[in-house]
């Protein structure tokens, strides 16, 4: 390999998987999301937060093809595309972990792997499952994430939550996902599980996938991520590299900080409330400059 090849490579490793350009959306007279940008990057995890209302899901139902944005450009390997169903999307290397994970919860596990797109053996008319190939195949697929599960016939529903949310994500993974959206995935979660969950999002960016994850919770989103996105209100709250922003700063944006600090001084005449905890607004609003600007450069 010359040179050339290799600077060909590296370049290529750098382009964003997806990008999204200035998108918004509109329903009717409601702007539900304007002027947001996004890159998802091979080997990254870029997490989206925002409280309730925020955007969040309008901007994953974007991204998987369900709905079509309304305004600014949305590319793909530097191609600009108007997705039009949740299969083009997935054509595309683009799958989505939703909450309810899409499992039934009565089936095995190695049935639910394969869920949708099951392996058949033998000739036409009579072909078969090829029971014994795919439960090879979940088994496989499982550890080479870090999976181990004693019995592939048990139902998926005695697992627990982190342990289900982790089979969607191998599955996602076999079936060809480059991009990979989770939708809130430690939500309904313990400590101990949102762990699991966590450990496998760090496994499915180490594969090479860039990971979206949408979450509410910064503690959640520091440990595991790249890049963070900040949405309040359908617009760009905050976009920063990890680097560039700490953990409580991060928390600040996601919790309104800039709205507690507007009130600090009403909220100082009220008793039970430490007011000394709030951010001043200066610093949350050169802390939020510093990353609309670094994402402008970017």
């Amino acid at each position: 390999m010359t040179d050339t090849d290799t600077n060909t490579d590296t370049k290529q490793s750098d382009a964003p998987i997806v990008s999204l350009k200035a998108v918004g959306k509109s329903y009717g007279n409601v702007r539900a999301l304007h002027g947001v940008d996004l890159d998802v990057l091979p080997g990254r995890v870029t997490c989206v937060l925002g409280d309730n209302g925020a955007g969040k899901s309008t901007l994953i139902k974007i991204v998987s093809g369900l709905h079509h944005h309304s305004e600014g450009e949305y590319f793909i390997d530097g191609e600009s595309v108007h997705l039009s169903t949740p299969r083009e999307a997935l054509d595309k290397g683009i799958a989505t972990v939703y909450q309810d994970l899409a499992t039934v919860p009565l089936m095995p596990v190695w049935r639910n792997f394969f869920l949708g797109s099951e392996v058949t053996k033998g000739p036409w008319p009579v072909r078969r499952l090829d029971i014994a190939g795919m439960k090879k195949t979940a088994d496989e697929e499982l550890r080479a994430m870090g999976i181990v599960l004693d019995d592939l016939e048990q139902p998926i529903g005695t697992l627990s939550g982190g342990q289900r949310q982790s089979v969607a994500i191998a599955r996602a993974v076999y079936f060809g996902a480059r991009v990979l959206i989770l939708d809130e995935p430690t939500a309904a979660l313990g400590v101990k599980q949102s762990g699991v969950v966590l450990k496998y999002i760090a496994a499915a960016r180490d594969r090479g996938l860039g990971v979206i994850f949408i979450t509410h919770n910064p503690h959640h989103a520091y440990m595991v991520g790249d890049h963070f996105t900040v949405l309040r209100l359908g617009t760009l709250e905050l976009s920063a590299d990890r680097s560039e922003v700490s953990l409580e700063e991060l928390t600040n944006h996601m919790a309104g900080g800039a709205e507690l600090a507007a009130l600090k001084h009403e909220l100082a005449q009220v008793r039970g409330v430490d007011v000394e905890e709030l951010p001043e607004l200066e610093d949350v609003g050169k802390s939020a400059a510093g990353g609309k600007a670094d994402s402008k450069a970017s």
